[in-house]
């Protein structure tokens, strides 16, 4: 062969390059979204059970009421450090309890998206890499304040198409 020579691309089968992406698919959800569903599932569920919900709900109230959300929506921030899904998945179990409303989960899925897995990516990026500890307390702040921004920032767009 000469070095001019180029190989003939392989055909693509459609019918394996479905299988193979519905195995991919099926794998993240099973080892991703389950996981972190069940997460936020149990958490509200032993936060009602326990009356600890109620606690959050007074102590938590006047800062979540800046956002247009009930001192309970807490919880979502609270399952949200370990994963995004499990925060989407507690605002979307308020929701479906009663506690919020959708206009209400659509502020908490903000912090969800901006901050969630914040332990998890803390520990296996900052850690793990030994970044200069005078960085470390910056790093987690930024996630924080992006959050209560973006949060405020739903709430404006909410308010002004007349939704809340």
């Amino acid at each position: 062969m000469s070095a001019n020579t180029v190989k003939p691309a392989e055909k693509i089968n459609i019918i394996e390059t479905f299988f193979e992406g519905s195995r991919k698919g099926w794998n993240i959800a099973i080892n991703t979204i389950m996981p972190a569903m069940v997460l936020g599932y149990v958490l509200v569920q032993v936060f009602t059970v326990t009356g600890i919900m109620a606690v959050l709900g007074k102590i938590c109230g006047p800062v979540m009421g800046l956002f247009g959300l009930p001192g309970e929506a807490v919880t979502v921030l609270i399952s949200a450090f370990f994963a995004k899904g499990a925060g989407a998945a507690t605002a979307f179990n308020l929701y479906q309890n009663g506690v919020i409303t959708a206009a209400e989960a659509t502020i908490c899925v903000m912090p969800a998206m901006l901050m969630g897995t914040l332990v998890g990516h803390y520990a296996r990026i900052v850690l793990v890499s030994e970044t200069n500890s005078k960085y470390r307390l910056i790093m987690l702040v930024i996630p924080l304040f992006d959050a209560a921004l973006g949060m405020l920032l739903m709430r404006l767009c909410l308010t002004l198409m007349g939704l809340i």
